[in-house]
């Protein structure tokens, strides 16, 4: 880059990028950390809740981290035909803070409306900010790019660690409601932090893709119309024209999401005119989007069924203290923190002796720790049918495993859909990428919802098959690894 100015070695526009991270994955993970917490609680005594069952409220929690990284397909879309990068970053930021402080409000009826807005500013948001870090770097700086995605991943940590130490302790101690607004203060700082630094970015991401001025128009009105009939059905929803069932609405989400990748991914194979690089480079991709989906729906467990098991069967005190049950999340974006620059050490060595697994290879190790992690928690619930309530440390060792699995897979995809996508379809595969973590984010909910509808009872099945589809699909990725034996190379 021609800007001698640099953060930590990287193109100082990697620092608007990290703080605007950091701050809305503090009020993501922070309203997170709370939302099946309010849903169960209790609707009497010191801080009520809405009084839903576990079915109903993993269910609403699986919709909505689902929707969250649903809708970041069109808002690549819409960044990369009409917006730009830059611009749906800024819009998304304000409309999250705007959601986090409706949830503030304290009236039942404007629960669905503040997670609506969180739901669409995360879309224009979480998948274009991770395009502009991929194009801050020129073409041939792939190992550069790499540690750029790797310090701008542990923002992410960063972040989720003050928004689980701090919405959650006021949210369980003080009122669900003041964490709620505690989340939009810590997004509100990140919109002004980008307004104010917003130009170190330069031209990365700041127009949309090159076409003729007619065509942009066509496109601009469609997406007017689409935008107005979707906030007409919602309203309809909020109003109580029509009422969904949780459970049924996130398993036919579940089959629609994944009908829309696979078309998605079949209509880029065939139709979009790439070159042989760009498609046996989509195979790849399609295989580690198929590892990250099954990782995540495990992973997001740790604000669904996990929690609830932190909050019902351990024992949280310390020192005399009941801590938030919250607090214990962020153990893991504190592994994160200590663990990349392990991770990446250790890449870096394996690499120089050209022994660097190939990422399908990494990416099934992800998923045999993510297995691992539930192995533990086979134990621990075994212990709590016994005896409850048992130690934490049984939690902190499984989002140890969790976190090794992370950094097996997540920065290595982030940085692979970076390097591989075609690159006029760069933004929307980005989407394709959290569309993963949408199907697992729903799943998580569909089978945290079963494993805690009888109680202890009815989750160590759960787990238990949750183990098995790891193991085999980390056993595919495997084979799969020497099938595929061609490097990508880059488009």
């Amino acid at each position: 880059m021609s800007n001698s100015n640099t953060f930590f070695g990287h193109p100082i526009g990697l620092k608007t990028l990290f703080l605007t991270e950091m701050w809305e994955r503090m009020s993501y993970y922070g309203m997170r950390a709370l939302l099946v917490l309010y849903m169960t609680g209790a609707i009497t005594g010191f801080n009520p809740g809405l009084g839903w069952s576990q079915v109903e409220a993993q269910a609403i929690y699986g919709i909505y981290v689902g929707l969250v990284y649903f809708m970041v397909v069109p808002g690549g879309w819409l960044a990369d035909n009409i917006l730009g990068h830059q611009k749906a970053v800024l819009i998304g930021a304000i409309i999250i803070a705007l959601g986090h402080y409706t949830l503030a409000i304290p009236i039942t009826q404007t629960f669905f409306l503040g997670l609506l807005l969180v739901v669409l500013g995360t879309g224009l948001l979480k998948g274009n900010i991770s395009t502009i870090v991929g194009k801050l770097y020129d073409a041939g700086q792939d190992g550069k790019r790499d540690s750029g995605y790797t310090i701008f991943y542990m923002s992410i940590n960063i972040g989720s660690t003050l928004g689980f130490l701090v919405c959650s302790f006021l949210g369980e101690k003080i009122g669900w409601h003041w964490g709620f607004g505690a989340a939009g203060i810590g997004m509100t700082f990140g919109v002004i932090q980008f307004i104010k630094s917003r130009h170190l970015l330069g031209d990365a991401g700041a127009a949309p893709n090159d076409m003729d001025d007619a065509k942009r128009a066509k496109l601009i009105n469609y997406s007017r119309v689409t935008l107005i009939g979707m906030f007409f059905v919602i309203a309809a929803g909020l109003l109580g024209f029509f009422t969904i069932d949780p459970r049924y609405f996130a398993e036919q989400f579940a089959y629609f999401l994944t009908i829309v990748a696979g078309l998605y991914f079949l209509y880029l194979f065939i139709f979009a005119g790439l070159t042989a690089t760009e498609r046996r480079n989509l195979i790849l991709l399609f295989v580690l989007f198929v590892g990250a989906a099954a990782f995540w729906s495990g992973f997001d467990q740790s604000a669904g069924s996990l929690n609830i098991f932190a909050r019902d069967y351990t024992d949280l005190s310390v020192a005399g203290y009941i801590i938030p049950v919250g607090w214990l999340q962020f153990f893991n974006p504190i592994f994160v923190v200590v663990f990349a620059p392990i991770f990446a050490g250790v890449w870096a060595n394996l690499a120089a002796r050209n022994l660097d697994p190939s990422l399908p290879i990494k990416f099934a190790i992800g998923l045999l720790f993510m297995g691992l992690s539930f192995v533990v928690m086979l134990v621990a619930v075994e212990l709590a049918m016994k005896s409850s309530p048992v130690g934490m440390q049984w939690l902190v060792l499984t989002y140890l495993f969790q976190t090794w699995g992370e950094l097996a897979l997540s920065p290595i995809g982030l940085s692979a859909f970076s390097r591989y996508s075609p690159k006029k379809y760069v933004g929307q595969m980005f989407g394709l990428w959290f569309l993963a973590s949408a199907i697992g984010g729903v799943l998580a909910g569909l089978l945290g919802g079963e494993a805690l509808g009888e109680g202890l009872d009815s989750i160590s099945p759960v787990f238990n098959f949750m183990i098995k589809y790891y193991l085999v699909i980390a056993v595919i990725l495997i084979v799969l690894s020497f099938v595929i034996k061609a490097k990508p190379k880059e488009t």
